[in-house]
């Protein structure tokens, strides 16, 4: 018995995916070695918000069942790698899970199965590094088996673009591979896109998010000189986007987080030193965005000051610590990084968050939203989830610092 497709990581990439293949009438079968992952598939309840209960339960209904027994990749027509890409306690590229994943992967592997990385890594990835360890038991890639390189797009949270209707961009270690690649994501994707190679695919999906990470440092270095300038940056702004060509709306943060924008130029930047590049724009986004949570910090104390208060002894609500807005992931989030920078200078932070819950390295949240509007010197709205009302946190914050720039009310302190 054969599946058309194995799913190696059931994780952000990964059950999306699941998901998509298995509604158009695919097979599907998910290996994950989280024994909280394959419970939670189990008990039909998603772990990521992007797969509803109800798709889960479909595609329970039609067979998807996540395991921990790598033999079920030998079963598979197509294998997808969709594994984390991180950094190590360095901050270095880490593919320790891609080298894990690819080890497993070859151990089950049968001749004609196609193998798809999916995991975002810098330009040379998957014939660098998934190659050598799919082949290493004697099956050759573009001979006894396809190999290709399709670059996960998934935004989480995001309800117009999935799977289905976001245009796949496809690649192969041969011709003979991206067509077969093509082929295999053309059964569940509306558009897909050849690349010339590998290469170019990888390269292309760190371009897509340097490219936002490039921009949101850009609006954030000039919301900090606006503040200096007496500008209201939110006019800018609105200002600038009515124009209807050449400018893309990026808007201020606390600075950039998640899974993709604050790790994938890093991957970029640690590929052009290890080719003696420098991508000077890129670097100067990196510092823009290192220096963003500091430069809140101090807005904070300069509104703080402003009613009578020093920032050391005043309590700072949090508003939203997950990265985006109705996303329960804390990954890399700047608020965490705000959190420190007030402590550091000791203030007492405490924070509410309706889609994240607790985050261990602050501690637990604040149990009442309404109390801890009333009890906090000043509150910091970072996230504007969907829970929030933006008015009632107006009117019962002492002093509200808005970074969203989407609460009413002439009272409130903008970024």
């Amino acid at each position: 018995m054969t599946v058309d497709l194995v799913v190696v990581g059931v994780g952000y990439v990964g059950l999306p995916l699941a998901a998509a293949a298995s509604a158009a009438g695919l097979s599907v079968i998910g290996y994950d070695i989280s024994p909280a992952v394959r419970e939670a598939v189990e008990a039909g309840r998603p772990h990521i918000p992007d797969v509803l209960p109800t798709q889960l339960e479909a595609m329970l209904d039609r067979g998807f069942t996540v395991t921990d027994d790598p033999s079920a990749i030998t079963t598979a027509d197509t294998v997808v790698i969709c594994v984390p890409t991180g950094l190590d306690p360095d901050g270095r590229p880490d593919l320790s899970a891609v080298r894990s994943a690819a080890a497993t992967v070859s151990d089950h592997l049968r001749p004609g199965t196609l193998v798809v990385l999916e995991s975002t890594s810098f330009p040379g990835t998957t014939d660098e590094v998934v190659r050598p360890v799919l082949e290493r038991h004697g099956l050759v890639a573009g001979e006894d088996f396809p190999l290709a390189y399709s670059p996960e797009r998934v935004d989480p949270g995001n309800r117009k673009y999935g799977i289905r209707n976001t245009p796949k961009v496809v690649s192969g270690h041969t011709p003979l591979c991206a067509k077969h690649c093509a082929a295999f994501y053309g059964r569940f994707v509306e558009h897909v896109v050849v690349a010339r190679g590998t290469r170019e695919a990888e390269m292309a999906k760190l371009l897509e998010n340097t490219y936002r990470y490039v921009n949101i440092a850009l609006v954030n270095e000039i919301t900090v000189f606006c503040d200096r300038l007496g500008l209201d940056v939110w006019d800018v702004l609105h200002c600038a986007s009515t124009k209807p060509f050449g400018f893309a709306p990026f808007t201020p943060s606390a600075g950039v987080g998640g899974h993709c924008i604050p790790i994938d130029p890093r991957y970029l930047l640690d590929k052009a030193h290890r080719e003696g590049a420098r991508l000077s724009v890129v670097e100067a986004a990196r510092d823009v965005d290192r220096a963003m949570p500091a430069y809140l910090v101090d807005r904070v104390a300069r509104l703080l000051a402003e009613d009578g208060r020093p920032l050391a002894g005043s309590t700072v609500l949090l508003l939203g610590v997950s990265y985006k807005a109705d996303v329960p992931d804390t990954r890399e989030s700047a608020a965490i990084r705000v959190a420190d920078g007030l402590t550091a200078l000791g203030a007492r932070v405490t924070y509410h968050d309706p889609v994240a819950g607790g985050v261990p390295r602050l501690g637990p949240p604040a149990p009442d939203l309404d109390s801890a509007l009333r009890s906090a010197d000043v509150c910091v709205l970072l996230v504007p989830h969907r829970d929030y009302d933006l008015g009632h946190l107006a009117r019962a914050a002492r002093l509200l610092l808005d970074v969203t720039g989407r609460v009413p009310g002439g009272e409130v302190q903008r970024l």
